[in-house]
C-alpha cells in the first residue's frame, strides 16, 4: 500500500517591529498595537508569522540603533524598521537621522537580516527645505541598499481625527487597523523576498 507523506507545515517566519510609539501603540492596549494587528492580519491570510513588537514610545533613530542587537534576536527572519518620526518631531539633522538608519540597515544586512523600511514625512511646519531633506531620506537609502520601501507609515491615518488620538499623532485602535490594511500588500511582498531558510 502507498504511503502517503503528510505535508510538513511552513515554518514560522519570525519578524521584528523596530519602532517608536507607531509601533508600541502609545495609550492601547497591548494586543492593539501595530505588530499584533499586523501578525493576525497576515494569519488571517494564511501566512505563519510572529512578529515581536520592538517599539519603544520616544525613541529616535539613534535610539533604536544603541538597542538593535538585543532587540533583534538571532533567528530572526527579518525587522520591519519604523523610525523617524521623533527625529522629525524634533527638528533634529536630517543627516543624523540618515546616517542612523544607514548603521541599523548595513548592521542588519551583515547579519543576513532583510529589512522593510517604513517611510516618515517631516512636518510642514518645520519648512520646505527641512521637509525635502527629511523626506529623501527613506526612499533614497530603500534604493541603495535595496530594500522594500513602505513610503509613509501613517498613510491613510495622518492628520485625521477620527483616527488619531487626542494629541494627533498617535493612531487610535481603528487608526492602527487603517495602517495594517494599507501596509499589508508591501509586508506580503517583502515577505515573498526572504530567503528560504529549512
Amino acid at each position: 500500500m502507498a504511503q502517503t507523506s503528510t505535508p510538513v507545515p511552513a515554518r514560522t517566519l519570525k519578524l521584528v517591529a523596530l519602532g517608536d510609539s507607531l509601533t508600541a501603540g502609545y495609550n492601547l492596549p497591548g494586543s492593539a498595537a501595530f505588530p499584533p494587528v499586523l501578525e493576525q492580519a497576515l494569519r488571517q491570510k494564511g501566512i505563519a508569522v510572529e512578529i515581536v513588537n520592538a517599539g519603544v514610545s520616544g525613541d529616535t533613530v539613534q535610539g533604536g540603533l544603541e538597542r538593535l542587537d538585543w532587540s533583534v534576536a538571532e533567528g530572526t527572519d527579518g525587522v520591519i524598521v519604523e523610525l523617524g518620526a521623533n527625529d522629525a518631531l524634533r527638528g533634529l539633522d536630517p543627516a543624523t537621522t540618515r546616517k542612523g538608519l544607514e548603521a541599523i540597515i548595513t548592521r542588519l544586512k551583515a547579519r543576513g537580516i532583510p529589512v522593510l523600511l517604513a517611510g516618515m514625512y517631516a512636518p510642514r511646519n518645520l519648512g520646505a527645505d527641512y521637509a525635502a531633506r527629511f523626506d529623501a531620506i527613506y526612499p533614497e537609502l530603500a534604493k541603495s541598499h535595496g530594500l522594500v520601501l513602505y513610503p509613509f507609515f501613517l498613510e491613510g491615518i495622518a492628520g485625521d481625527r477620527a483616527l488619531n488620538q487626542p494629541d494627533l499623532l498617535h493612531p487610535t485602535a481603528e487608526g492602527v487597523r487603517v495602517i495594517v490594511r494599507t501596509i499589508l500588500p508591501t509586508v506580503e511582498r517583502f515577505l515573498a523576498t526572504l530567503p528560504a531558510k529549512p
